[in-house]
């Protein structure tokens, strides 16, 4: 994977969504800071999602991957981290049923603090000014001083990481994730009125774990069950950055890039000869490509054996991003594509992006109804295929925002005013996301049952 690569070969390629800071002495400064600074995940917990992401492969796992649009340092606190950990243990939770299968949990936090624009532009007023690229990057205030790009971000950036990391790992072995514990948050969602559709499926959930602990399976019986393991990604957008924390491997000499457990590429960002490709390939970290429309087979065949030379279960995960209605368009010819080489990939559906809309109210949006088409429609492809729906990719927090319109409790374009905080995109609530879950759920439940209805 890394013959003739080094981590700065990125350099010399054409770069896009990269800023162009005004002070390469402090650039090179900050570089030289975070190269002295201990690497935010470990090159074992890399190798640990890595076979994990094989089982995904295999059909023997799913993939849950969900978080903040972008990770914002205003927003930062405890309770935010908490939430969204939260939300998604109950999302693996429902999904672990409609499966039957181990949930992958990964997490779009502790490193998404970077952005792709559309426009390298913003105009407010009349007056233009660099468009907001994320918090490690420029200032969300739209002011000519908070849009310069600042390398010292970049330490706070990594500070924050730190620490969403520390708390993570204690949510996560500390008794917080415990099964049961989850199981009664789940319960207690149902209970309202709006969401009564979903009282069947809770219901066995909550059968299921009596019966676990009549049989004596409990989390001090089985303390796997009061733990969980929960990975980071973000996108590798910010490559000075990606450079600064990546690390070899004292284990086996490979680079890995110390920012994340695992980092994707972005549709903007995927071009075989640039940068972005050009470092994630030589890491030994799980990494994910987004294929919007644009996508072309012959591309995508270049990249596969670009990123995954030696065809690696769990080395590379497909993240299908096209729009509802579109799926059927874009998504059979990708999927025969990888077939075509043989490819060992997760393909897993991003039903966020290409759903974003400008509401009625001129706030930017997502119908919950175009997302959970756009992941019927992933479904159904592979059913027609005969390939692995592997997993889901949301936009998500654990907050009672108004940013996506729909779901149970019926988010309406006039309601997105009254709580509508990201930095950038829309992401769905918590009540949102844990119902999707449940139709994510359905979904999984009746591919099962026709995979059992082929068998026999």
């Amino acid at each position: 994977m890394t013959t003739s690569w080094t981590k700065s070969d990125w350099r010399k390629l054409p770069r896009l969504q990269m800023p162009d800071y005004p002070d390469a002495l402090a650039v090179g400064v900050v570089e030289a800071q975070l190269g002295r600074m201990p690497p935010l995940v470990f090159a074992g917990e890399a190798r640990k999602l890595k076979r994990a992401l094989g089982q995904v492969a295999e059909g023997k796992a799913f993939l849950l991957q969900g978080g903040d649009c972008a990770e914002s340092f205003g927003e930062f606190s405890a309770d935010n981290i908490r939430d969204t950990f939260k939300v998604m243990l109950q999302m693996a939770i429902v999904l672990t049923w409609g499966a039957k299968l181990p949930v992958v949990k990964v997490g779009r936090m502790a490193g998404q603090f970077a952005k792709p624009r559309s426009a390298g532009t913003e105009v407010m007023g009349g007056l233009e000014l660099p468009s907001y690229r994320g918090d490690i990057i420029n200032g969300f205030d739209f002011t000519p001083e908070a849009r310069v790009p600042d390398p010292a971000r970049m330490l706070q950036a990594y500070t924050q990481a730190a620490a969403s990391l520390n708390l993570l790992r204690a949510f996560s072995t500390g008794g917080y994730a415990d099964i049961h514990r989850v199981q009664n948050w789940i319960s207690g969602f149902t209970a309202e009125d709006d969401a009564e559709r979903y009282r069947e499926i809770a219901s066995r959930i909550s059968d299921a774990m009596a019966f676990m602990a009549a049989a004596g399976v409990t989390s001090e019986t089985a303390p796997e069950l009061g733990q969980v393991d929960f990975y980071t990604s973000h996108e590798a957008l910010l490559l000075e950055y990606e450079e600064a924390l990546c690390r070899i491997d004292s284990t086996t000499g490979v680079p890995v890039a110390g920012s994340g457990h695992m980092l994707w590429i972005g549709d903007r960002t995927r071009q075989p000869d640039g940068a972005h490709v050009a470092f994630c390939r030589g890491v030994q970290n799980p990494v994910g490509l987004k294929c919007g429309p644009s996508i072309t087979a012959d591309d995508l065949k270049l990249l596969i054996e670009t990123l995954n030379p030696e065809n690696e279960p769990g080395r590379l995960t497909l993240i299908a991003r096209f729009g509802a209605g579109k799926v059927g368009d874009h998504l059979p010819r990708l999927i025969r594509a990888v077939r075509d080489i043989g490819a060992n990939v997760v393909w897993t559906c991003d039903a966020m992006h290409g759903n974003t809309i400008k509401s009625a109210s001129g706030y930017k949006t997502r119908p919950f109804e175009s997302v959970l088409r756009e992941v019927r429609e992933f479904f159904a492809v592979h059913r027609a295929e005969g390939t692995i729906p592997g997993g889901v990719h949301f936009e998500m927090t654990g907050k009672d925002v108004t940013e996506c319109t729909g779901g149970v409790r019926a988010v309406t374009d006039e309601d997105l005013s009254s709580r509508y905080h990201t930095a950038c995109d829309p992401r769905l609530n918590a009540s949102q996301s844990l119902e999707l879950a449940f139709l994510v759920a359905e979904e999984l439940q009746a591919l099962r049952d026709q995979r059992r209805a082929v068998a026999i």
